[in-house]
């Protein structure tokens, strides 16, 4: 999501044509919707900065990695990077504002989270299946108790958090294509797939990638460059069409929002497909060349001198060459990666290898406006790594002002159901087998 405020972060990976992608990334009509928002790109978010007293009088405390017990060698999911019990909920002083809406959205997309593997190796489907049956009747007013009863808390890693924030934005649009409106909004050409590769090697197991077949070869897709040159014009592809080209680039890393039409009624899209090449962050290739004056390395900033420099800003947009395809959402949303309606101040992205998709998240962060109790229901290309997340403010200009200034630290802990802890641990070999 965006309007012009936030965006990326993932660092270029040379000339390489085709990205590899987590496993599950792809599965679904929405299942990468929010891959292309990279939220961590290392601008001046000083739009919104709320304070907090400093980190020792937080709640949570990390545990001495001495603690951690690593479950096999791949540090690449949480079993890997070492896990820890946590602090018993009750002690989280749940409050009702936030666990309510987190008990609403944990019941709206569990049923995915007990159907789908679980890239972090930390669950199984049918370990939430008591849970998530309990919350479709659980009264709201008894939100914490439920949370308190069902789960208990693991620390991954050190527990060290870092959280950037993402919203809904709206841009001026039409469904027809005219002087005021001539930027191709596409939906997802028929020739682009994805390939699972772990349906050839072990090793790449979690693994795919994108492309084209071109005679008996997969090739890589077009760019960003050769699409805004007519790679993929007169296919029919196009649902919709922007006023300005920026306002869609940046909407396209936010991953879904809102088409205000000239009739005034609103035309909502959402991912339905990218690409395969790389993202890359403008912000910190316009910083490196020294482009951005002192005081303008916000997202404002970014804007204004992409409008004041027209042919090179095109020039250096197009050096993120990846491109997102969209979809007419009719229903709820915006989607999030399980497929399910991302809710304002209750759903974060999280990467897929070290949260479960679904699993409730305690954050504890420099900006208590984050603080408490969220649902892990989407993810995103630079939402990468342990305990690094991406929160959702919803639409609007507040929503957009807070996401645009949310870049924090703290601690964090995953809700898994109770019995997992033990369950993991009991698994590990004893000493001299």
């Amino acid at each position: 999501m965006k309007i012009g405020m936030l965006f990326g972060a993932a660092a270029l990976l040379g000339a390489c044509s085709m990205t590899i992608i987590p496993q599950g990334a792809a599965q679904g009509r929405s299942a990468q919707q929010s891959e292309e928002r990279a939220s961590d790109d290392p601008v001046d978010r000083s739009v919104v900065q709320p304070t907090r007293p400093a980190y020792p009088t937080h709640v949570l405390q990390p545990v001495d990695s001495a603690q951690l017990t690593k479950i096999g060698e791949d540090t690449t999911r949480a079993l890997g990077t070492g896990i820890a019990a946590g602090p018993d909920i009750a002690s989280l002083n749940l409050s009702q504002s936030k666990a309510v809406p987190a008990l609403q959205s944990f019941g709206t997309s569990c049923s995915s989270l007990v159907r789908r593997e679980d890239n972090s190796g930390l669950t199984n489907g049918a370990d939430w299946q008591m849970s998530c049956d309990a919350a479709q009747n659980w009264p709201a007013d008894e939100a914490p108790r439920f949370f308190e009863t069902y789960f208990e808390t693991v620390q991954v890693g050190d527990g060290g958090a870092f959280a950037t924030g993402y919203f809904e934005p709206q841009i001026r649009g039409s469904r027809v294509k005219n002087d005021n409106y001539p930027v191709p909004v596409y939906r997802k050409p028929a020739n682009l797939i994805d390939v699972d590769l772990g349906l050839f090697s072990e090793k790449l197991k979690d693994k795919r990638v994108r492309g084209k077949v071109d005679g008996a070869k997969l090739v890589p897709f077009e760019d960003r460059g050769q699409i805004d040159d007519g790679a993929v014009a007169d296919q029919g592809l196009e649902i919709a069409w922007a006023q300005d080209y920026i306002d869609l680039f940046f909407l396209q890393i936010q991953g879904s929002g809102r088409l205000a039409l000239p009739d005034g009624s609103v035309m909502r899209i959402g991912y339905a497909g990218q690409n395969g090449h790389d993202y890359t962050g403008i912000g910190r290739v316009m910083r490196e060349r020294g482009l951005l004056a002192d005081g303008k390395t916000n997202m404002q900033g970014i804007i204004e001198w992409l409008r004041a420099n027209p042919q090179q800003g095109m020039q250096i947009m197009r050096e993120n060459r990846s491109y997102v395809f969209f979809q007419e959402l009719t229903g709820p949303g915006p989607l999030g990666a399980m497929g399910h309606p991302v809710v304002a101040r209750t759903s974060v992205a999280a990467d897929r290898m070290f949260v479960p998709l679904g699993a409730p998240v305690f954050l504890d962060l420099e900006h208590n406006i984050a603080d408490g109790l969220w649902v892990a229901q989407d993810s995103g290309g630079a939402i990468k790594g342990p305990n690094r997340f991406d929160t959702f403010w919803g639409a609007g200009e507040e929503a957009a002002q807070i996401a645009g200034g949310m870049s924090s630290r703290g601690q964090a802990l995953i809700f898994v159901p109770k019995g997992t802890l033990s369950r993991l641990l009991s698994s590990q070999p004893t000493a001299g087998q």
